[in-house]
């Protein structure tokens, strides 16, 4: 029995209060933090926490690169076009799943040099290389703005099975989310434009909801470019969608095919006609 006069018996009693979950402050507090009821919450803080950081570095607008996880680097790739044993990707157990062409690794990474030398000129921030953080297409899309000293973005994903960022995302413009839906908010947020590499479900997911999103009005229209029309034209047949009534004729202008980096280059020139890109105001 504690007698709460004895100083001894005092000192439990601190301890324990001090101990106690309910003593925590709420912040710091990671049980709480976790609970179902704070999901409003965290859904706040990571809308907010990329949103300081990339006011802070002057990110003004931003062009989005998506693409498979599953394309090879071409230091992944031996001489006789087969994937390299020792390395590293998300492929693990897919050992007789075909590899995909390695060009679209080149491409991507050639994009993204040329994009970002031209735009974050003078600290200038527009047009800033923004991807999904992993391998892959978004890898090469890092990399390349890496190689010629510029900044990139990478929104990376925590996933059953764990997505590992690339080492060529700008640090501090490196960022984690527990939820996709915000996730995607920030891939938009600053977009002036995108474009897409061959990909499986993720890819086409994001790819449909950028449609849907421009051909409902709820954003505004951006640069949409396809990369690889043989790849698109095989995977989806955007002609008999719209033959069949399910999309009408124009929507099939929201956006473009290319098969070089300079084309992508030339259809953004094209729909900005040579305008640089609006500052962040959304």
């Amino acid at each position: 029995m504690i007698n709460i006069s004895d100083p001894e018996d005092q000192a439990e009693k601190c301890a324990a209060v001090l101990q106690s979950p309910a003593f925590k402050l709420a912040y710091e507090d990671q049980d709480f933090l976790a609970d179902p009821d704070m999901r409003p919450l965290r859904l706040q803080m990571e809308l907010l926490k990329p949103e300081k950081a990339l006011k802070q570095h002057g990110i003004a607008s931003t062009i989005v690169v998506f693409g498979s996880a599953r394309i090879p680097s071409p230091e992944q790739v031996v001489s006789d076009g087969s994937q390299a044993a020792d390395c590293r990707d998300l492929r693990a157990g897919l050992s007789d799943t075909p590899v995909p062409p390695g060009h679209y690794y080149d491409e991507a990474r050639s994009f993204a040099r040329k994009i970002s030398l031209r735009f974050q000129q003078q600290d200038r921030r527009d047009f800033v290389v923004v991807t999904g953080g992993g391998p892959g297409i978004m890898e090469a899309a890092n990399r390349g703005a890496f190689e010629v000293g510029m900044r990139s973005i990478g929104l990376n994903i925590t996933l059953p099975r764990e997505q590992y960022p690339n080492p060529y995302i700008t640090p501090e413009l490196a960022f984690r989310f527990r939820y996709f839906a915000i996730r995607k908010m920030h891939f938009l947020l600053r977009a002036r434009g995108l474009v897409v590499f061959p990909g499986g479900f993720g890819t086409f997911d994001e790819l449909f909801e950028v449609l849907t999103l421009v051909q409902t009005g709820k954003m505004e229209k951006i640069p949409i470019v396809l990369f690889g029309r043989d790849f698109w034209s095989k995977a989806i047949d955007f002609e008999f969608l719209a033959v069949s009534g399910f999309i009408k004729s124009d929507d099939l202008s929201l956006f473009e095919f290319a098969d070089t980096s300079d084309e992508i280059i030339s259809h953004l020139e094209g729909f900005y006609g040579g305008t640089p890109p609006q500052a962040y105001n959304r």
